[in-house]
């Protein structure tokens, strides 16, 4: 078996995490870099990641994350928060940053501005919002797949109420949305659910090979 299926065939949504255990400023720093380095669409990264290790916060976020132990037990909480909404700043840093990195000037780049502007800046708020969490959620799969490489224990979470996580966390001001939390660490030996098989569809009625 490959590494890249023994990897994801290892890891599992952790239920319960080791609260003794913390993850390296080496390693945590390997999956920010990892997340970092995440596709995103036009290269645009609508979105800010926010890495919680402050026991005070996490407790504030558990009653707010349907009193999961997760919260509280695991190393870091991930939180990815989309942009609620964006106008032409968003192209126009980013292509700062294109020009600066690759050395071309910003005169070069008016085209692709032009282009990526004329799709974007037009999109109802609520399809920008959608669209930026989608582009949150690519770096989110990245990120859990980078700590599955290194055997950190991860569980996705959705269950939470992003309101108030927008408040605790003060995103609101930044124009910024909770979207979906990583709990990141090590799984206690307690755990029951990391002996289960893996459930999952059969090649058969999952894929379609045209």
């Amino acid at each position: 078996m490959s590494t890249v299926i023994e990897n994801r065939t290892w890891r599992y949504a952790t239920k319960k995490f080791d609260p003794t255990k913390k993850i390296s400023g080496d390693d945590l720093e390997t999956l920010l870099e990892a997340t970092r380095l995440s596709a995103s669409s036009y290269g645009l990264q609508p979105y800010h990641v926010i890495v919680v290790s402050d026991q005070k916060v996490k407790e504030q976020l558990k009653p707010v994350s349907w009193d999961q132990s997760q919260i509280t037990d695991a190393s870091h909480i991930i939180v990815f928060a989309n942009a609620t909404n964006f106008g032409e700043e968003l192209v126009d840093d980013y292509l700062e940053n294109v020009s600066k990195t690759r050395e071309i000037p910003m005169d070069g780049l008016k085209g692709y501005s032009d282009f990526m502007k004329s799709k974007l800046m037009d999109l109802p708020a609520e399809t920008k919002s959608t669209w930026t969490a989608k582009q949150a959620y690519i770096a989110f799969g990245n990120l859990m797949q980078a700590a599955a490489e290194l055997r950190i224990d991860t569980c996705p979470m959705e269950g939470f109420e992003s309101d108030k996580y927008n408040e605790i966390l003060g995103l609101d001001d930044k124009n910024l949305n909770a979207a979906v939390v990583l709990a990141v660490g090590y799984r206690s030996e307690e755990d029951a659910t990391q002996h289960l098989p893996k459930v999952r569809k059969s090649k058969e009625e999952l894929f379609t090979h045209i």
